[in-house]
């Protein structure tokens, strides 16, 4: 199956001419360099037969030419089997044209910009994605594993990128911020007070936003009649300002802020982050968990409420 279709894909050739022994050397010259070429991260999952899923999928969100481009790309490519061993009925439902935008949110997961080799990823403890989610990388005894699924061959050389195959398929966030913090169950004040600001649907929005968001526990520490207060409904605009000064444009990662930098709120004033020996601290509140991925962002988990000037 797979010579046929690489015929059918195969540009066609002129009629070699009778040019005399230069000519044949010539020939036998390009014929040499076309084979030994690398293809680009397409035609190469298309070749390899391993991947006739992937491919397909790629294909199904329109992701071709995309991966047939300039890159490079870094693709943690999960094989046949690895398809095959999602829940029954998970890849028709991703390859029904209606879920095309789930589909590419899933692939892109698998795709980091870079030519990004083997002894490169073990260092890393997470990779950015074009999902714009992050991959986190462990390096066991066993082997290094992308979000959990085991690399299980490596540096699958192409023309724009290389590939690294995975055993698994990964699956990025489906949730945006406002239904992790909600499923989290640690931030039901935060939760209540957006709600009550009128923030609901601009935080379900495409974003990306940083969040730092602060626990129950961090509205508690507040002032006795702070949060009641905040909650009424003629301080609506003030409850507005403290939660907008926790949210920044953009994802900010952890690692990121633990270097140290002043970054813009939506509220307008400005956050200081620094890393130390204790962990990462904004503004002196310290970051508790970090680098909760959703769908239109990144949430921090912080231990107090950062209040605007």
């Amino acid at each position: 199956m797979i010579l046929p279709l690489l015929l059918a894909l195969a540009p066609s050739v002129a009629p070699v001419q009778d040019c005399g022994s230069s000519c044949g050397s010539k020939a036998k010259a390009a014929v040499a360099a076309n084979v030994d070429a690398p293809k680009d991260i397409v035609d190469t999952a298309v070749a390899a037969g391993s991947f006739k899923t992937l491919v397909a999928a790629v294909q199904a969100a329109d992701l071709v030419d995309a991966l047939k481009g300039k890159g490079p790309f870094t693709v943690f490519a999960p094989t046949d089997e690895a398809f095959a061993a999602l829940p029954k009925g998970t890849l028709e439902t991703l390859l029904d044209p209606k879920n095309k935008g789930l589909l590419t949110s899933i692939l892109t997961y698998h795709v980091v910009s870079g030519d990004v080799r083997a002894k490169q990823v073990v260092k890393l403890d997470a990779a950015g994605t074009l999902n714009g989610q992050r991959v986190e990388v462990v390096v066991k005894k066993e082997g290094v594993f992308i979000d959990g699924a085991q690399v299980v061959t490596t540096d699958i050389e192409c023309a724009n990128g290389v590939i690294h195959v995975i055993d698994k398929v990964i699956l990025p966030s489906s949730n945006d911020i406002i239904s992790t913090a909600v499923e989290a169950g640690a931030f039901k004040t935060l939760a209540a007070a957006i709600q009550a600001a009128g923030l609901v649907e601009a935080l379900k929005g495409d974003g990306p936003f940083t969040v730092f968001a602060p626990t129950d526990d961090a509205f508690a520490a507040l002032p006795e009649g702070t949060v009641a207060s905040l909650l009424k409904p003629e301080n609506k605009e003030k409850l507005a300002a403290v939660l907008t000064y926790h949210v920044v444009p953009g994802r900010v990662f952890s690692d990121a802020a633990a270097k140290g930098a002043k970054v813009k709120t939506l509220q307008g004033g400005e956050l200081t982050t620094r890393g130390t020996d204790d962990g990462v601290f904004v503004n002196g509140a310290k970051v508790v968990k970090a680098d909760l991925d959703c769908t239109n962002g990144v949430i921090h988990v912080i231990d107090k409420v950062l209040l605007p000037q």
